[in-house]
């Protein structure tokens, strides 16, 4: 099979470290592509690289968008994803961003492309991201982690995330972090604990805890205010919700009761966390 991974020009970088964010089943509340999305912007990251979208989407699953104007087509977008690389100072060529939708397809193919490319690149260093709905509370910044060795895992232990346990379906990072770690590659998967209860905003209490600890582990400064700021806000309107609405109060007394009793990993899953509790798109108004 072809690359799938097409580079227009190659950029200035330095040992970069690659930070990877999926649109998809890992992406609870927006915290895994809300995150490398405010990246772009905070780091003037320009896009030098795209996936083929041919050989890793099922155009019947995720549709490709077509604009239509008096009955002439405008412009049309497929599913994909794309690379950048931060232009700002002082990180300048030493991160590099993938957005992009989880591929449909062709996993193994797909995380070969990835690695050759980090070889390509002198990439050592691998953090991918993502978001798991859990019984935790909306207030709560809880994380957890992979890596791929055990220097990794102690530096995780040292930022006070827990391992994860986990056996079921795989998301694309378990992929990248086995096949990258058995290359040599330094890998990191970092996913944020998210309220099942919430649906249909970013969580940007989370993202601005996620962006702190991904400056820290990959040695770049980051100014996250602007994130709380946006929290504080969002939180307010949570609050009232809350406030309104007696049945997730109870369902949060009940959180709060597990959490008494023992540690996260000790948690029963609730027998409505698979239920869409609330969707706040349909009663909170951006501000």
């Amino acid at each position: 099979m072809q690359s799938g991974i097409h580079i227009h020009h190659r950029p200035p970088v330095n040992q970069p470290t690659l930070i990877a964010g999926f649109d998809g089943w890992g992406n609870a509340l927006n915290v895994s592509e809300g995150m490398v999305s405010y990246l772009i912007r905070k780091l003037d990251a320009e896009a030098f690289a795209e996936l083929d979208p041919d050989l890793y989407f099922r155009y019947d699953k995720d549709r490709p968008t077509v604009e239509i104007e008096q009955g002439e087509v405008k412009n049309i977008s497929f599913p994909g994803g794309s690379f950048y690389w931060a232009k700002a100072p002082p990180i300048q060529g030493r991160i590099l961003v993938l957005r992009s939708h989880e591929p449909q397809l062709n996993w193994r193919h797909f995380v070969n492309d990835l690695l050759s490319f980090c070889h390509d690149l002198n990439v050592r260093t691998i953090i991918t991201l993502g978001g798991m709905y859990d019984n935790v509370l909306h207030s709560d910044r809880i994380m957890s982690g992979m890596a791929s060795n055990e220097t990794l895992a102690a530096r995780l232990k040292e930022k006070q995330l827990g391992p994860i346990t986990y056996k079921g379906p795989s998301a694309i990072h378990s992929i990248i972090l086995s096949e990258g770690g058995e290359r040599g590659y330094n890998c990191l998967s970092l996913w944020c604990h998210c309220p099942y209860y919430l649906e249909g905003i970013t969580h940007f209490g989370l993202l601005s805890h996620l962006g702190s600890l991904l400056a820290s582990l990959a040695g770049f400064d980051l100014d996250t205010a602007d994130m709380e700021k946006r929290w504080r806000e969002l939180n307010l309107q949570i609050q009232e919700l809350i406030e309104k609405n007696p049945e997730l109060q109870g369902m949060l007394s009940e959180i709060r009761k597990e959490k008494i009793k023992g540690s996260r990993q000790e948690m029963k899953r609730s027998s409505k966390m698979d239920q869409k509790i609330i969707n706040l798109n349909d009663f909170i108004n951006p501000r």
